[in-house]
């Protein structure tokens, strides 16, 4: 999608610290971190949320973002980690591209709001 900011980042044309990339998957940093570690793992090709996602060729590449993020966060986070996945406007969701934000770094409350 020509318009989506993560589409862009996983073309290059928008700068970004790349902490992991394969076929399926890029992982970076999070630009505004809600918490001391709050990385975005997400599929290279465009799907709008996780629901659409579900919707199409679902298995490889969401087991793909979710084990990336699983993996990410037992490196960066060892203490624990939260996986989130916004989706649709109610949900908080804010780029209109899935993805999954893994929080650590210290406790995490419940409920999350």
């Amino acid at each position: 999608m020509s318009d989506c900011l993560f589409c862009k980042i996983v073309a290059g044309e928008i700068p970004a610290e790349t902490l992991y990339r394969d076929d399926l998957v890029m992982a970076i940093p999070d630009v505004n971190p809600q918490a001391p570690i709050h990385l975005l793992v997400m599929p290279v090709r465009h799907a709008g949320n996780v629901a659409e996602l579900a919707e199409g060729e679902k298995d490889a590449t969401i087991a793909a973002v979710f084990s990336t993020a699983a993996l990410l966060g037992s490196r960066h986070a060892p203490g624990g980690f939260r996986l989130v996945a916004n989706t649709g406007k109610d949900g908080g969701q804010t780029v209109d591209h899935f993805h999954v934000h893994v929080l650590g770094g210290r406790q995490m409350d419940w409920p999350p709001g």
